[in-house]
């Protein structure tokens, strides 16, 4: 049975530090990856599959994406998680209308989604191919 006070060794079902994988995947603001939610990881994708949609992004469209995979998304958990992923230096908020605000992703996080993207697709034994002329 596990003893806290044993030799000062850490749980066993605790997660060791952060991968070397997280440690890429940190924006500016020092969250990595593997920092963020299920549901904020989502949002992050709704947001770049509305943009490449030519959608507007503005919070009850995303949270209709978000639909799909979490049921039901109400305000009280689309509308803090977007403020966290603003906060983050993953998301910049903008005003659409006097009652509307618009989420659109910033460099930061098309940057993590994308090394994402070559992150799973090496694991899965699949090559990502270039669209955006940059070599990759």
């Amino acid at each position: 049975m596990y003893d806290d006070n044993s030799r000062g060794l850490e749980s066993p079902d605790r997660p060791a530090a952060s991968t070397t994988t997280d440690q890429r995947l940190v924006a500016d603001g020092g969250t990595a990856w593997g920092d963020l939610t299920g549901f904020q990881r989502d949002a992050l994708e709704a947001i770049a599959r509305l943009e490449r949609a030519d959608e507007r992004t503005y919070g009850m469209a995303i949270g209709r994406a978000l639909e799909a995979k979490h049921g039901d998304v109400n305000h009280g958990r689309l509308y803090p998680n977007l403020n966290d992923l603003v906060d983050a230096g993953f998301v910049e908020k903008s005003a659409l209308d006097h009652r509307t605000n618009c989420y659109t992703l910033t460099d930061e996080a098309r940057a993590m989604l994308e090394e994402r993207v070559l992150e799973l697709a090496d694991v899965c034994g699949m090559a990502v191919a270039a669209i955006d002329g940059g070599g990759r």
